[in-house]
């Protein structure tokens, strides 16, 4: 049996580690995490996967971003142990997660990925939504968790937050 929970400050370094095992070194230099610099992560979105021995099996985390002035989702990473890997832990998560996100008010969520694997959870690519370079367009992706929410949508990903501040002209 397996235990979902909310990931905590204390899963930190544990979550970590999965993460540099599960990706390629240097995955903190992708745009993505640009986009998650300094921004707190949609805490309650963030869950961890536990096996009976208290192991971490999988993760998920979920950041803000903004998409044409648009409050957006940006799902990932999400992690499974590769010992764990086939089991269905990274759907678990993905379900359980998108659930919650739509019932906190959500409208729409993001991800960069693979879209043969996405695909099955109602994720779709998405035109016009540009994610901060060198982002393969092909592999941006979305999902509508309220219909039609997605219809407009378009432009520049950029980080949630407060607007830069203008330079003083004298």
């Amino acid at each position: 049996m397996y235990q979902l929970e909310v990931e905590t400050e204390a899963d930190w370094w544990e979550v970590e580690a999965l993460y540099d095992l599960c990706f390629a070194p240097g995955r903190t230099a992708l745009s993505s995490y640009r986009l998650r610099d300094g921004v707190p992560k949609v805490a309650e979105l963030c869950l961890v996967l536990r096996g009976d021995e208290g192991a971490l099996a999988a993760v998920i985390r979920y950041w803000p971003v903004l998409v044409g002035g648009q409050r957006v989702l940006l799902l990932g990473p999400v992690a499974v142990h590769p010992t764990h890997q086939g089991e269905g832990f990274g759907g678990i998560l993905i379900n359980e997660s998108i659930g919650e996100a739509r019932r906190l008010g959500w409208e729409r969520v993001l991800l960069v990925g693979d879209e043969p694997y996405y695909r099955r959870f109602g994720f779709v690519k998405l035109g016009g939504v540009i994610m901060p370079p060198p982002t393969n367009p092909e592999r941006v992706l979305g999902r509508e968790l309220i219909p039609g929410s997605w219809k407009g949508v378009t432009g520049e990903v950029t980080k949630f937050g407060p607007p830069p501040k203008a330079r003083d002209p004298r």
